[in-house]
């Protein structure tokens, strides 16, 4: 049986601390490991970046490019993934095709701006698809098997 005052931790995983500053026999006197004088000798100082007045880094090269405030990310979901998720009765072939339908069945995870219909793999079943966009391809292949495809505005996506 294991009693608390026999708890101990593996020998060797834990290191004793160095008392620094307490004279030069101990080899950790004087300055203590810190090196000579000025501002690093200090307590609390660590400057991130800073290079002692050269440029830094981070200021010597260029900025590039910009963040579109305007950008949309659209979940991307290709038919053959859609058709799997019919086949496997998690999801209803007569309810619309919608980003809450898709997320209840477990085909998109991360909801985004909306969903984006791509036209890879085969669609057999006649769906009605209410999304963000889609792609030609994807609308051809809906609409081969009898589907419809409805895009949604910003506002209702």
């Amino acid at each position: 049986m294991v009693k608390l005052n026999d708890i101990s931790d593996n020998p060797g995983s834990s290191k004793n601390r160095m008392r620094v500053g307490r004279g030069i026999g101990s080899g950790k006197g004087k300055t203590a490991g810190r090196g000579v004088k000025g501002q690093k000798a200090r307590t609390g100082v660590a400057i991130k970046g800073f290079e002692g007045g050269q440029m830094p880094l981070h200021r010597r090269l260029p900025k590039r490019g910009f963040w579109n405030p305007f950008s949309v990310d659209y979940n991307e979901v290709n038919l053959g993934r859609i058709q799997q998720a019919v086949e496997a009765g998690k999801l209803d072939a007569s309810a619309p095709v919608t980003l809450e339908a898709l997320v209840a069945a477990g085909v998109i995870t991360k909801v985004r701006d909306g969903v984006k219909i791509l036209g890879n793999g085969e669609l057999t079943s006649k769906l009605a698809f209410e999304v963000a966009a889609a792609s030609k391809s994807a609308v051809a292949a809906i609409e081969k098997v009898g589907g419809s495809v409805k895009l949604l505005t910003a506002a209702e996506a």
